[in-house]
């Protein structure tokens, strides 16, 4: 399913393959020339730090298809078809509001775009001088917006596209789906969970071998 919009952290991204870089040229360098168990417990250390960075760094990401959205946090998906979708809000971070199976509802937050208080305040002040610069009706677009409510807007829009035309002809939010397939869902990621757990056994197991030895 091609993606409609696609929205990751770029600071995120970029510390992370520099750290996949880093961790890269020293496990070449312990390849050639490490020999010991302390080589042993860094190479150990290096990829446990790999698997944090594509767990934090590299995954997280916010993803509308045509079908739904998706929101890849660190550990856990959120998979939330359109018709499941109740509300998606932003303020200091993406809230996206669903229906479970068997009519209950849950509020996931997004790993992207979580800023802090300060940070939103900062976007709020520079949203507020970007307006002041603008017709009437893009200032009233642009006040108090920062990158979650911004997001956020986006991706109503595009549920709106996608809801059943009745509910958005008379402004209504969509029935709680009946079946399992009408859904949201939230599940664990292996591979995430792998990226941590692997290298993470890997490096207590190292570290009790050099202390044995």
């Amino acid at each position: 399913m091609t993606p409609l919009l696609t929205i990751r952290s770029t600071g995120a991204r970029v510390g992370a393959w520099a750290f996949v870089a880093f961790a890269a040229l020293n496990l070449l360098d312990i390849a050639v020339r490490g020999r010991d168990m302390a080589s042993v417990v860094m190479t150990a250390l290096l990829l446990l730090g790999c698997g944090i960075a594509y767990v934090l760094g590299l995954r997280p990401a916010v993803v509308a298809d045509e079908e739904g959205l998706t929101l890849r946090n660190p550990l856990r998906d959120a998979r939330v078809p359109w018709p499941a979708a109740r509300r998606i809000e932003g303020a200091e971070a993406l809230m996206v509001t669903f229906a479970e199976e068997g009519g209950g509802e849950r509020k996931v937050r997004s790993w992207v775009l979580h800023t802090s208080p300060r940070a939103q305040a900062k976007a709020e002040a520079r949203a507020r001088r970007d307006a002041r610069h603008q017709p009437g009706a893009v200032a009233a677009k642009l006040k108090g917006r920062t990158p979650a409510t911004y997001a956020a807007q986006q991706l109503n829009e595009i549920a709106d596209r996608h809801r059943p035309k009745a509910a958005v002809a008379e402004g209504a939010r969509p029935a709680p789906p009946e079946t399992p397939a009408g859904a949201g869902a939230l599940t664990w990621s292996p591979a995430a969970v792998a990226a941590l757990a692997v290298p993470g056994a890997l490096v207590i197991v190292a570290a009790l071998l050099a202390l044995l030895g």
